[in-house]
């Protein structure tokens, strides 16, 4: 039986995002109370995992998970890392969230933001959006010239080559929904007073442009997936489906590693004897 991160893995060669099903089920859990018990016990993988890997930092070693979130508006991200990534320990976690570019950020290179939010040793980054808005917005809007984005995928491959080679673990995860299903999320914000703050008008504005935002997210699927820095694609439509496929990629991603807690450097036995007379001073 194939892997949750082998099903979601991007295919090989030219991707079609249609092929694709946003509300499909190739693994795991088939209804939401299925799911439900599922994510309960990948929570305690998770955090077994998260705490190891944290100690492992504490104890100087240099590893790290950078789990990149991408996905059209609506598509989820903000409910990954409230119940995907909330399983962990908060502490543990790096979450960055990168909008437009300020005046400061435009005046650098498109990687130095980045670089910036990247996970300390021992920690699980998040990215709510990432590099790649460098190739889909700024590409699908025009924002720079055509071989100014066109050469930043080789860019992308060789600044996540470098990462993995100091030992970050990169997972890149695309969050797959239909235009249907983001017209229904579209509208429950407009409906509902209490979610009108995340409504932004400009969201039509993208959505306008559905099948270049599509276009745009093959193309760097295609040339930016690699085994040191994977792309998976998680069908989005059911929400409940959505953050259990997260979380297992995750817990997989983690599960490999194989972080270990560091040896302490003081002995045990004379620790544990000292704390005991510290007790009882008069044995």
């Amino acid at each position: 039986m194939a892997s949750v991160r082998e099903t979601f893995r991007v295919p090989q060669g030219p991707v079609d995002l249609t092929a694709i099903d946003p509300r499909g089920r190739p693994t795991g859990p088939k209804d939401r109370a299925a799911a439900a018990k599922a994510v309960t016990e990948l929570g305690t993988r998770l955090d077994a995992g998260q705490e190891a890997l944290y100690a492992e930092g504490a104890g100087g070693g240099t590893r790290s998970v950078l789990l990149v979130l991408q996905g059209m508006d609506t598509s989820g991200k903000g409910g990954v890392i409230s119940h995907a990534v909330g399983l962990v320990n908060p502490q543990g976690v790096q979450i960055a969230s990168f909008k437009k570019p300020t005046a400061e950020e435009r005046r650098h290179d498109f990687l130095w933001r980045i670089r910036k939010q990247l996970p300390g040793a021992g920690r699980i980054g998040v990215f709510d959006r990432s590099h790649y808005e460098d190739v889909l917005v700024v590409r699908v809007e025009e924002l720079v010239p055509t071989d100014v984005w066109q050469a930043r995928y080789g860019e992308i491959r060789e600044f996540e080559a470098e990462l993995a080679a100091q030992g970050v673990t990169i997972a890149k995860v695309m969050l797959h929904i239909s235009p249907e299903e983001q017209a229904e999320r579209l509208l429950a914000r407009l409906d509902d007073p209490h979610k009108r703050w995340k409504y932004n008008p400009g969201d039509l504005d993208a959505r306008a442009r559905w099948d270049d935002y599509q276009e745009a997210y093959a193309t760097a699927l295609e040339l930016c997936d690699s085994d040191a820095a994977p792309w998976y694609v998680v069908p989005s439509d059911r929400k409940w489906y959505r953050n259990w496929a997260v979380a297992a990629i995750l817990a997989e991603t983690l599960d490999e590693m194989a972080p270990a807690f560091p040896e302490p450097d003081f002995d045990v036995a004379a620790e544990r004897t000292r704390l005991l007379r510290s007790t009882n001073p008069s044995s």
